[in-house]
């Protein structure tokens, strides 16, 4: 973390909602004129598609467990050295993972490979950062402790297997039952790695469906926005300060259910975190204004 170089991570398993925060924040950020260096996740995967398979295979016939929710699946410590140069010089190395046809295309790869390793532009203002592994502590890498702000987006589990089913047979031409293999193969690491994430977070959204969501696997619509509540809670390190009374006030709907927890209606989520990140933001461009001052004085 540093003043004059701020950084921010959205973390979450896949098929949590991620991606829709990120979009919230790239029109805030268009919108108050901040260059963003943006970062995804899935750079810092290990494995391109293929190499996944092979390694799968070899974990499989060795009965060892493996995914990408674990510290083996992943370079976390170029996140971490990224993450590091960033806070204390503006710079790092990065690159992309190329999910789609459309993606692989545009830059004449195979799609699910990497494009090469590359600096981030010497002139942006913050490091956004939506991924897995935002909030990562292990024996030698401690990601967390990198951001300024850091925001856990967490559906109920059924919910959060729904968005997964759909996204990766609809937009990733997978079908229904490797997803579900994956689902299961990754629970282990799902448990170790990914949740203790969300007790680091400064602020978590959790949406919980008011809709049927027994049996994930055969639903067949994501349950809509006004089928959901969203929980808002403030974990008690929280570098996040609110007045509840006012956001209340400016919610229709939303209600004080603990000390530190809102729970809003699912339509009212993005305006929820605009209302909160808005002013967080703000703070930290103040700081980094002052810091980069301080530096030409």
């Amino acid at each position: 973390m540093s003043a004059r170089h701020p950084t921010i991570g959205v973390t979450g398993s896949s098929g949590a909602g991620t991606s829709t925060v990120m979009r919230l924040f790239q029109r805030i950020f268009e919108e108050q004129g901040i260059k963003p260096a943006l970062v995804e996740g899935d750079a810092f995967h290990a494995y391109d598609r293929v190499q996944l398979r092979a390694a799968m295979e070899r974990t499989r016939i060795r009965g060892e467990n493996f995914s990408l929710f674990g510290p083996g699946g992943n370079l976390l410590e170029r996140l971490h050295s990224l993450l590091r140069d960033y806070s204390d010089a503006g710079n790092g190395v990065v690159r992309r993972y190329l999910h789609t046809e459309a993606e692989a295309a545009a830059v004449s790869q195979p799609v699910g490979t990497f494009t090469p390793w590359e600096r981030l532009p010497t002139d942006t203002d913050i490091l956004f950062y939506e991924g897995l592994h935002g909030g990562y502590v292990g024996d030698e890498i401690d990601v967390a402790r990198h951001f300024d702000l850091l925001i856990g987006v967490v559906p109920v589990i059924n919910l959060e297997w729904i968005q997964k089913i759909r996204r990766d047979t609809e937009e990733r031409g997978h079908n229904p039952e490797d997803v579900a293999r994956t689902i299961l193969r990754r629970m282990p690491d799902y448990v170790n790695h990914i949740i203790p994430q969300f007790s680091r977070t400064d602020v978590n959204f959790q949406r919980v469906p008011l809709v049927d969501t027994s049996n994930p696997f055969e639903v067949q619509e994501i349950p809509a926005a006004e089928e959901s509540l969203v929980v808002v809670h403030f974990n008690k390190t929280s570098r996040v300060k609110v007045n509840f009374d006012k956001l209340i006030a400016s919610l229709p709907g939303a209600s004080k259910s603990h000390e530190q927890t809102l729970v809003v209606p699912g339509q009212l989520m993005e305006k929820a975190m605009e209302l909160i990140f808005r002013p967080a933001i703000e703070k930290l461009m103040q700081k980094r204004d002052k810091a980069a001052a301080k530096e030409k004085s």
